[in-house]
C-alpha cells in the first residue's frame, strides 16, 4: 500500500474526514515517526509492531563486478519488528 492509497482508503472509511484532512493527518504522523527516529528513540504501536534504529559498523566489502575491496562507511538503518498480533493475522 502507497501513501496516497492509504490517505484514500482513511477518506473513503470515514466520510466526514475530507481527503486533504487525512493527507494531514498521514503526513504528521510519518513526519513524528521520523523525527523520533533521527532522535534515536524507538516507537511501538501496540498490536502492529515496534521501529527502531540498527547500527552498522563500517567494514570491507567487495565490489561484485571487478571484486576490489571497498570500504563501507558505519551506518544507521531503521528496523521494523512486527507485533505478535500482526503476525498472527499475517498467517492466518
Amino acid at each position: 500500500m502507497t501513501k496516497s492509497e492509504l490517505i484514500a482508503r482513511l477518506a473513503g472509511h470515514y466520510p466526514q474526514l475530507v481527503a486533504k484532512d487525512a493527507e494531514v493527518a498521514v503526513s504528521a504522523i510519518l513526519e513524528a515517526m521520523t523525527v523520533s527516529l533521527v532522535n534515536g528513540q524507538r516507537i511501538e504501536i501496540r498490536g502492529f509492531g515496534s521501529f527502531g534504529i540498527n547500527y552498522r559498523p563500517a567494514r570491507t566489502g567487495r565490489n561484485p563486478m571487478s571484486g576490489q575491496l571497498v570500504q563501507v562507511p558505519e551506518k544507521y538503518l531503521p528496523h521494523f519488528k512486527a507485533g505478535k498480533e500482526l503476525r498472527y493475522r499475517v498467517d492466518s
